[in-house]
């Protein structure tokens, strides 16, 4: 069994930039030439996350509507007193999303579905340079 850690450099635009960084994945686990396992995708920070869908045009505007529907951004949040910095919807979505997801993979292939991706949700309000760890544990 081997551990391997890597960890890749987005950038995004602010809040509602979701990234397809499912090429990005892949390339990692290829160059790690293992044949079965698992890959964990990590967002290191508390106001973007990482998610898997259909990455396509009216899935992005759906998923940005839904996040705008379950945690608006021009409400008001305590932890905007606490920091002035209007990012408390931010980590919010973050913290509903999810800073992780594992995907197993076989015969050097992510298990993913057809049209699944992995995508990363950014909800700061501002553009990020996001750093994001992979872990690929197989054999």
């Amino acid at each position: 069994m081997k551990i391997i850690n890597a960890q890749l450099k987005i950038s995004t635009t602010g809040a509602g930039d979701l990234v397809n960084i499912t090429d990005e994945i892949v390339a990692q686990l290829r160059s790690a030439k293992l044949t079965n396992g698992s890959v964990t995708v990590f967002n290191i920070g508390s106001t973007a996350a990482i998610t898997t869908f259909e990455y396509e045009p009216g899935m992005i505007k759906d998923m940005q509507e839904l996040y705008e529907k379950l945690v608006p951004q021009k409400k008001h949040y305590h932890h905007d007193d606490t920091w002035g910095d209007a990012n408390g919807f931010s980590h919010l979505r973050a913290a509903l999303q999810g800073p992780s997801l594992t995907v197993p993979f076989a015969d050097g292939d992510l298990l993913l579905g057809t049209w699944q991706q992995i995508v990363l949700a950014e909800f700061d309000n501002r553009p990020r340079q996001r750093t994001i760890a992979v872990q690929i544990i197989g054999e």
